[in-house]
């Protein structure tokens, strides 16, 4: 068994690319810590195949819901393979898409998001809602509208053209003459420079943007947002890939401002954190907008080969069963209360805290520099540290992101913020 993983982690360093990752530090054959290849998860933990346990203090990227190896969902995969495992959208449907989509539509008013597009990932939901709002203009007699609006410190996706919306220059700065055309703001004052009628939509992660450090919006942001849409006839794009589906404390973040967009984005936890899938939500205003004959050419043409694949909405459909069987939203409030409370006593006198990010069960803890750091990169040598206190996550930049599944316990809540406390001790 001993080989075994040897020739894992050596098979790995030869063939596997990993994303965000310096892959000479990780194929240096003096690093002894990666690749860490973990072989299993129950609930809020990982295993590694050393049998060595975690806690998933970032949901495995953000995604993971109701906990690893969950047997609602497992089971509802396992039925749909039997069955159906994939099938083309392209001409044809499938019953877990179709219950999905009706699903999906149920949660918000009748008569406001009622049309849902199925693709694969974060980027395509969001390349897929731009695509949707630039024909929409072209379709209506306004085809000079081509232009959007995003935010400083924004992240939508590495896909070209999401890429062109993300306002971190290490992600997108290499590819800015790529993608869309896009003028960027850092808040709402900022939205009076500009003549709305060149803007087809505007962009937003609302309540708080992940990539920037879960860097906070203020309270009241997102509807004076919705405000100035309505009234400049702009469309409302929010990207909830990272903060749909609980992460906030309600379903999406848009409910805590009774905000409606115009396109709502969803991936990362659609599936419970199981299989790749991602929506677009949108109007029928929207959807009646390409309603034609053939020869007109106002089809939608956008898709993907994995567009409404069975599986991911199977997945979907039985993450969606879990929140109303466990009510997991009604049991939210209690823990981010303490969440917030234990990170607050843990790290509100730490010298070495610079800020505490919180909103709803996600927190960046941002730390200053110190002079242990051993490399430029803080935050990493952190999160690498807190494995040998049972803990994985990523940081960003030199904050440290803590994004646990909705299912994690009073209990493991101390343990993942005690992992994070003696890993500050070490700086």
């Amino acid at each position: 068994m001993a080989d075994r993983k040897e020739q894992l982690r050596q098979w790995d360093r030869q063939h596997l690319w990993h994303p965000f990752t310096q892959m000479k530090d990780w194929c240096d054959p003096e690093n002894t810590d990666d690749p860490l290849i973990l072989q299993s998860g129950e609930g809020a933990y990982l295993f590694d195949i050393d049998g060595n346990r975690y806690l998933d203090g970032n949901s495995s990227i953000w995604t993971n819901i109701h906990g690893h190896n969950h047997p609602t969902i497992t089971a509802a995969i396992k039925e749909q393979a039997e069955q159906l495992a994939h099938c083309s959208a392209l001409g044809f449907s499938n019953e877990p898409a179709i219950e999905l989509s009706r699903e999906l539509v149920s949660l918000f008013p009748e008569d406001t998001l009622s049309r849902v597009f199925l693709s694969d990932d974060g980027s395509t939901a969001i390349e897929c809602a731009c695509k949707m709002a630039i024909q929409f203009r072209q379709l209506t007699g306004e085809p000079e509208r081509i232009k959007f609006l995003s935010f400083t410190g924004a992240y939508h996706g590495d896909t070209a053209g999401a890429a062109s919306l993300g306002g971190i220059s290490t992600f997108h700065e290499r590819f800015a003459s790529t993608g869309f055309d896009v003028e960027q703001v850092a808040e709402l004052a900022d939205l009076e420079r500009f003549d709305a009628g060149e803007f087809t939509a505007v962009i937003l992660e609302p309540l708080i943007q992940g990539a920037a450090g879960m860097r906070v919006w203020p309270g009241g942001m997102l509807a004076s947002l919705r405000q100035w849409c309505d009234e400049s006839g702009v469309f409302l794009i929010l990207d909830e890939v990272m903060t749909g589906f609980g992460r906030t404390g309600t379903m999406f973040a848009c409910e805590r401002e009774e905000v409606i967009p115009d396109f709502l984005c969803l991936a990362k936890g659609l599936t419970g954190g199981y299989l790749p899938l991602a929506a677009t939500l949108t109007t029928e205003r929207v959807f009646e907008a390409f309603l034609g004959e053939i020869e007109e050419q106002k089809t939608f043409y956008y898709g993907h080969s994995y567009c409404g694949n069975p599986l991911g909405c199977a997945a979907a459909l039985a993450s969606l069963h879990v929140f109303r069987d466990e009510q997991t939203l009604s049991g939210l409030p209690d823990k981010i209360d303490y969440f917030h409370a234990t990170l607050k006593a843990a790290f509100g006198q730490d010298p070495l805290l610079q800020e505490l990010r919180l909103c709803g069960l996600i927190a960046g803890i941002e730390f200053h520099r110190s002079e242990k750091a051993k490399t430029p990169t803080q935050g990493a040598e952190m999160c690498k540290a807190a494995r040998q206190f049972g803990l994985l996550t990523r940081p960003i930049g030199d904050t440290i992101v803590l994004m646990p599944p909705l299912c994690i316990t009073t209990d493991q809540i101390d343990e993942m913020v005690e992992a994070v406390r003696e890993v500050s001790r070490l700086y």
